[in-house]
């Protein structure tokens, strides 16, 4: 079963998107920030990590790099609503980056859903 790492810093989209995944049979552990992040994927990697990029203690920029330090083969969703500047803006910032999808929030459950499909397989086999 493909274990997925969620990271954001709101508890309620956090919460949200580990109840969509879990649904659909996923292995989900969630993550409140950045650092929590580094430290649940250091002590057994995931399939996939969806972060939010505007966080408080390490963003998700910042989360990306160091995991791909570790594991070039990281496979990163990103997300945003915003922050000092459009979710736009960071969302492009972070493809530049090289994570493998991005999402404006709010995101929509049938498309999160087709690509964590894609990155990782079904959870049912």
């Amino acid at each position: 079963m493909p274990r997925i790492l969620v990271v954001d810093d709101d508890p309620q989209v956090r919460s949200l998107l580990g109840k969509i995944l879990e649904r659909e049979d996923y292995d989900v552990t969630t993550a409140a920030d950045g650092q929590e992040a580094v430290t649940a994927y250091q002590s057994e990697p995931f399939d996939l990590v969806i972060t939010d990029l505007v966080m408080p203690e390490k963003e998700g920029i910042e989360t990306f790099n160091e995991l791909r330090s570790f594991d070039p083969e990281v496979k990163v969703v990103a997300i945003s609503g915003g922050g000092r500047i459009g979710a736009q803006d960071y969302l492009s910032w972070a493809r530049a980056c090289g994570v493998a999808h991005t999402f404006a929030k709010p995101i929509d459950r049938e498309e999160l859903l087709a690509v964590v499909r894609e990155l990782v397989g079904s959870a049912v086999t």
